[in-house]
């Protein structure tokens, strides 16, 4: 049996999941990460992106997950983040309407700080759309 350590995913609104897993994987700023029990100790920023856990049972779940920060310490690794959705908790047609608005703001900014704004809010929309076609799916 693969060693196991315990996941606490944080947003502003709720304790999303708390669990033991075996593993995780999540979207730092230069890539994806894998994180297992006894993992080195590290602190990082983490992006946009879909949040993969294998479960005590070995089996993978997926969630939609926005920026936050990642603390791994020895068997307790947590995650705050803003937002954390599991894909039955997306709204597909939310996050359409969302992607076609981000496009029409990213077509219509001047300035940087509203294209910086107009692409996060695209990809938050896009990752919820990606999660809405893997609906179901382990």
């Amino acid at each position: 049996m693969a060693k196991l350590f315990t996941l606490e995913v944080h947003t502003p609104y709720r304790l999303f999941f708390a669990d033991r897993i075996e593993a995780l994987i999540v979207t730092l700023t230069d890539g994806e990460i894998g994180v297992y029990a006894e993992h080195a100790f590290f602190t990082a920023p983490v992006v946009t992106g879909i949040l993969k856990i294998k479960n005590k049972e070995g089996q993978w779940k997926q969630a939609f997950t926005t920026e936050g920060i990642l603390e791994v310490s020895g068997l307790r690794t947590v995650l705050m983040v803003d937002a954390a959705e599991w894909p039955e908790e997306i709204d597909c047609n939310r996050a359409q309407a969302a992607a076609k608005r981000a496009k029409e703001q990213l077509e219509a900014a001047m300035f940087k700080f509203e294209i910086d704004n107009a692409r996060a809010i695209l990809k938050r929309a896009e990752t919820r759309l990606k999660m809405c076609g893997t609906a179901g799916a382990e």
